[in-house]
Formats: structure tokens, C-alpha cells, sequence
């Protein structure tokens, strides 16, 4: 049976390279993201192997409404990818706006774990695995970086999960890029990693033997 792939953040970026590179390897995948407009075209790209899910990956509701749905359209769900993130409008902590932070909190943070608890019972029956996207700034520390902060607690979470999970077989890993040439920068960074670049990383992860795993992949830009 085909397997099938859930992707948060899949309107752009790492998520939409992902849910195309997932495609081309054969799996279905589960688009979702807030912008309906953007998933539709991209799952008019993929074709019949994709199926947009707009939601609100802040909403635990929502994340379970649209697994459930995937699985309902393709009988179960293999893996899933928590990949939405965001960043502060302004750096440090001193300068930076509470407010702010509690939204990215709730993104990067209570995204993921929705992501994760939502998942379980679906990756149980299939043994499945959780991906999510943690960052070079949640390995070492940047002056101020509430951000990066996001990060240290996902690193520590998928470390903690994986043993959660590999009680009944299940795998977890985090994957950790160094600057991306995304959205998420407001100028462009062509010498930085592309979204491909990380694409293939969850790839390796999802399409490797059942008896190995990969717990994290790390990569950064060359120099």
C-alpha cells in the first residue's frame, strides 16, 4: 500500500519541496497550511498523490480534522511532518514584543506538539514516524534569540519522543538546517541552503529501512 505523508507548513518553502520530492518518491501527501490558494496549486501540481488540507497549525482541532480526513482519503497516515515555524518581527529579548512571542510560541512550539499528539494514534498502526523542523539556532546559542529558543525546546522534544515512540517501533527525527533560502527571510539567499536541499533529508529519513533511526540530520550552507 502506498504510504502517506502529512506536511504542516506545506504551502511554501521547505513544506512544498517536501511534499514534491515525498510525491516523486511515491508516497501521498497531506498538504497543510492556512493559504487554500496556494495548496490548491500546489496540489494541482502533484496530482492525484496530494490533497489540500487548509488549517491553522496553531489549532489542535484543525491539525486532527485534516489528518483525519487524509486518512479517510487514503486509508492511513505513514508520517508526518511538523514543519511550520516562524520567526519575531523584532530580535533580542529587551527589544523584542511579548505579544509576538507568544504567537510564534504557539506556532513553533504548540504546533509541533498538536502535530505530534494528533499523530500518534495513526503512526501506531502504521509504525510510523514524526518529523519535525528544528534549526541550526536550536544548537547552539545567538545572542537574544527568542526564536532559536523555539528551537532548543524542539530539538529537546524530538529527542525525548524518539524514545517515547521507539517503544512500539515508531521513529522520530529533527531536522536541522542552517539558513534556507525561504519566505522566511525578506530578501533572497541564493548561497544559502534550498528547500530542496532539506527536502532530501526528511527523504532519506522516511525512506530509510525500518531497523535505522535517523534521529537527526544537520546541514548548513558550505562556508
Amino acid at each position: 500500500m502506498t504510504k502517506t505523508l502529512f506536511i504542516t507548513g506545506a504551502s511554501s518553502g521547505i513544506g512544498a519541496a517536501t511534499a514534491k520530492a515525498a510525491a516523486a518518491s511515491g508516497w501521498n501527501v497531506g498538504l497543510f497550511a492556512r493559504s487554500k490558494e496556494k495548496l490548491d496549486a500546489l496540489a494541482k501540481e502533484i496530482g492525484d498523490q496530494a490533497v489540500a488540507l487548509p488549517g491553522d497549525a496553531t489549532s489542535y482541532d484543525e491539525q486532527k480534522a485534516a489528518m483525519d480526513a487524509l486518512a479517510d482519503k487514503f486509508g492511513q497516515i505513514d508520517a508526518v511532518f511538523a514543519n511550520a515555524g516562524r520567526g519575531t518581527s523584532q530580535a533580542g529579548t529587551e527589544n523584542g514584543d511579548p505579544d509576538d512571542w507568544k504567537n510564534m510560541v504557539d506556532l513553533n512550539v504548540m504546533g509541533a506538539l498538536y502535530t505530534a499528539h494528533a499523530a500518534m494514534p495513526y503512526l501506531r498502526k502504521t509504525t510510523g514516524q514524526y518529523v519535525v523542523t528544528g534549526s541550526a539556532a536550536g544548537r547552539r546559542h545567538i545572542k537574544g534569540s527568542i526564536y532559536g529558543a523555539t528551537k532548543f525546546f524542539i530539538h529537546g522534544f524530538a529527542g525525548n519522543l524518539a524514545d517515547e515512540m521507539a517503544e512500539w517501533g515508531g521513529r522520530c527525527m529533527v531536522v536541522s538546517p542552517g539558513m534556507v533560502n525561504t519566505a522566511f527571510f525578506d530578501e533572497a539567499k541564493p548561497d544559502k541552503l534550498q528547500p530542496d536541499d532539506v527536502a532530501s533529508a526528511v527523504m532519506h529519513a522516511l525512506n530509510a529501512p525500518a531497523h535505522a533511526a535517523i534521529r537527526e540530520i544537520h546541514l548548513m550552507p558550505v562556508g
